[in-house]
């Protein structure tokens, strides 16, 4: 792994965002720099803090403070994307990118996991 870009998590989180800033786009006028806004910062947040901790991957325990940062982006997004699918989408239905981001929290939670028990451990060679 050379680069937050090769991350699963990230590049899920990337995706995920371009799709909601599209989406975020058709909301009223008046939303737009509202909850447009809010969800556009909470869904970008989440790919800026696995980026984020990456670079401070040195850092085991810096590594761990961003990506539940992430995680906690990750809820926020889940929670604006509940509300303006009820306020604005119920025709048309939010209800796949809300169960994506709750796949990528569960994600991001287990690579918090990952990194707590198994970052930079030595590799022991049984011979």
């Amino acid at each position: 792994m050379n680069s937050y870009k090769d991350l699963e998590i990230y590049k899920t989180a990337y995706r995920l965002a371009i799709e909601v800033h599209r989406m975020s786009l058709n909301l009223p006028k008046y939303e737009l720099y509202e909850q447009g806004s809010q969800v556009r910062r909470s869904t970008k947040s989440i790919k800026d803090n696995i980026a984020e901790g990456y670079g401070r991957r040195r850092y085991k325990d810096e590594f761990i403070r961003f990506l539940i940062f992430a995680h906690s982006s990750c809820d926020e997004a889940i929670s604006q994307l509940t509300m303006i699918n009820e306020l604005y989408f119920e025709n048309i239905g939010l209800k796949d990118k809300i169960q994506e981001y709750e796949l990528l929290g569960a994600k991001i939670n287990k690579f918090i996991q990952y990194v707590e028990t198994s970052w930079n451990k030595p590799v022991t060679h049984n011979s």
